[in-house]
């Protein structure tokens, strides 16, 4: 008799075992919008009165004041004054005034920054057109959604 308890036990721990160690469904992988299929919203974004510059990347940008002070690497820390739009509806989903983002160093921050704030000194002010995918890409950020290209008006107030 125990033998035969001790024999169905095994079996339902065998099978309980076998049972939870199915894997869950396979969701697809994340993927990307190509930088160039932002391109359109970019530009149409800025409109005819903002005059656009395209880096080698696919970032578009249009420096308002190139600074005086030394331009930023990977490594500083920055303080900034910002706000920040979804690209086409124009909604502002996030902005600081003289912000040290938390104690972030640029190398940390998405790729759109890394890219763009090189481009200005201490003191300057750039507005960047930031395609998804040096943004959230398809994984999008709070109120920003999967795959959508993203504004923001950067001024570049101190580093270190």
């Amino acid at each position: 008799m125990k033998k035969l308890f001790l024999f169905i036990l095994s079996v339902i721990a065998i099978s309980a075992y076998f049972a939870c160690s199915k894997s869950a469904p396979q969701t697809p992988p994340c993927t990307a919008t190509p930088v160039a299929d932002d391109s359109s919203a970019l530009v149409k974004f800025a409109g005819d009165s903002i005059p656009l510059t395209r880096d080698t990347s696919g970032l578009y940008y249009h420096i308002i004041d190139s600074g005086s002070g030394p331009k930023p690497k990977s490594i500083n820390r920055l303080e900034v004054t910002y706000v920040a739009r979804v690209i086409p509806t124009n909604i502002t989903f996030d902005s600081a005034v003289n912000s040290t983002l938390n104690n972030a160093v640029l190398g940390d921050l998405i790729e759109g920054w890394q890219i763009g704030l090189p481009k200005i000194g201490v003191g300057g002010h750039i507005q960047l057109f930031i395609p998804s995918a040096y943004a959230w890409g398809c994984t999008g950020y709070g109120p920003v959604p999967a795959n959508t290209p993203v504004f923001f008006d950067v001024q570049l107030i101190a580093m270190q």
